[in-house]
């Protein structure tokens, strides 16, 4: 009998011990779902995405919207040398600065979001 609740007791520590055990990784499967990401992020790359570039906002009344022609100004809330909302869908993932490029205007990433970060706000 006192056989039998060593072999128990020992059974039942041997479960403790698998349990508290850290889960190995298989490498292979680890190789094989980081290919899998990479294929599917290959798919996503031509998607056509829309980037804007945000000066700055304002709100006024539609009484003013209403008597603004040519020649009207708006001041912004943003200041002048602030960098610039940079917009992917909608999405802010960068600021920056607006530069020339020949008669073109450009903008020059000066902070970048997260990837991370910015895979989620999308």
């Amino acid at each position: 009998m006192a056989e039998e609740k060593n072999k128990e007791t020992l059974e039942e520590e041997n479960k403790v011990e698998e349990a508290n055990k850290p889960e190995e990784v298989n490498s292979d499967n680890a190789e094989k779902n980081e290919r899998t990401g990479l294929e599917n992020l290959k798919v996503l790359e031509n998607i056509d995405v829309k980037l804007t570039v945000e000066v700055g906002g304002a709100e006024i009344k539609l009484r003013e919207l209403l008597r603004i022609n040519e020649g009207s100004v708006i001041e912004l809330e943003r200041l002048a040398g602030d960098p610039l909302d940079i917009l992917a869908n909608g999405t802010i993932i960068a600021k920056g600065e607006v530069v020339m490029i020949g008669e073109r205007f450009g903008i020059r990433f000066t902070e970048v979001v997260d990837p991370k970060e910015r895979v989620q706000n999308l």
